[in-house]
């Protein structure tokens, strides 16, 4: 089968592989859309992946199919069931499992690879987090059910209220779906980034207020103008840049959270204001990947309709085409491209 494979830094290559089978308790679907991903892109540029991954190694991780093979005792699936599949489960046993924090579980079952014909879902991955997807939900939404989830996470963590005055930075895919979300919910999103056609599409979304980050000098200070001079109740970085993590920091008000979301760099560092996080009270958090609760609850308000997470999807793309939608990554000229590797 065709299968995409990550040498190195910016080395993406399309390879011949063979089909994989499945062990006991596995299955081997047959990947209908496979969406590109901000961490993706990360990973592609860095040539590399703090958690995820180890190169050589197919590529990619958000993904919706039909099930084609099954392993000796899976149970409940069958052939032709259409599914999404997480990326990864934990292990349900270590000293965080048993705490319910599952994101921080140091045994997760990680799955890459869907960025290919074919996809092994791992056994793990089989019992905990894969999911039948609604057969009124198109395979192109369903496989966004792993950046949501992650999503959903981040937000729950946020200690996010309703009515909150909530600032996003980034207009990435991940910055516009928590803009989605936040704004569903009621709260008031204001959204920075750098791209026009991503700022009209977080107004869709339903921000109150969307920023270049280009024109302004002082992303704190017109936080502060929009908030009776106090700054935001919530700040969600999501660009995963540390000068910007110092700017989330800023931008909170006294009491406020901050969720340091988007992963930075390996062996960066920020500088933190001591008297502004000690006198005001900020609470900063790192929030990571997902757990089972969220891919489920992903997956529903995807089948809901409830938020048109569709504007998301820049265009179709063959698998052959892969590397070129990488470098549109890279040139901001697309959010998410739904690959199609059977088509």
């Amino acid at each position: 089968m065709l299968a995409a494979l990550l040498y190195g830094q910016e080395d993406l290559r399309l390879e011949q592989v063979a089909e994989p089978t499945p062990a006991a308790g596995e299955v081997v679907i047959q990947v209908a859309v496979a969406t590109t991903c901000g961490t993706d892109l990360k990973v592609w540029r860095r040539g590399n992946h703090a958690k995820m991954l180890q190169l050589p190694t197919l590529f990619g991780h958000e993904a919706s199919g039909r099930i084609v093979a099954v392993g000796d005792g899976v149970e409940n699936w069958q052939v032709g069931d259409r599914v999404v599949a997480n990326n990864s489960a934990p292990c349900m046993k270590c000293f965080f499992c048993q705490r319910e924090e599952y994101s921080l579980c140091p045994d997760l079952t990680w799955n890459n690879g869907t960025f290919a014909e074919y996809l092994k879902i791992p056994a793990a991955i089989v019992q905990r987090n894969m999911l039948p997807v609604p057969a009124e939900l198109s395979y192109e939404l369903a496989a966004m059910t792993e950046p949501l989830a992650c999503v959903l996470h981040g937000i729950e963590r946020s200690d996010v209220s309703q009515h909150n005055t909530v600032v996003v930075l980034g207009d990435g895919a991940i910055g516009l779906m928590f803009v989605g979300v936040l704004a569903q919910r009621g709260n008031r999103v204001l959204l920075f980034g750098g791209n026009q056609q991503r700022l009209q599409i977080g107004q869709k979304l339903g921000a109150a207020k969307t920023f270049d980050y280009r024109q302004i000098e002082d992303t704190p200070s017109v936080v502060k103008e929009h908030t009776a001079g106090w700054g935001a109740d919530v700040v969600i970085e999501a660009t995963g840049i540390p000068r910007v993590w110092e700017s989330a920091i800023a931008c909170a008000r006294p009491g406020g959270t901050v969720n340091l979301f988007g992963g930075c760099p390996r062996d960066t560092t920020i500088t933190v204001n001591t008297e502004q996080l000690h006198y005001s009270e900020l609470t900063l958090k790192g929030v990571f990947h997902n757990t089972p609760k969220y891919v489920r609850a992903a997956l529903s308000l995807l089948a809901s309709r409830m938020i048109p997470f569709e504007l998301l999807i820049s265009e179709q793309r063959p698998l052959q085409d892969l590397e070129q939608v990488f470098q549109d990554m890279k040139a901001r000229q697309v959010i998410k491209v739904a690959i199609m590797p059977t088509n």
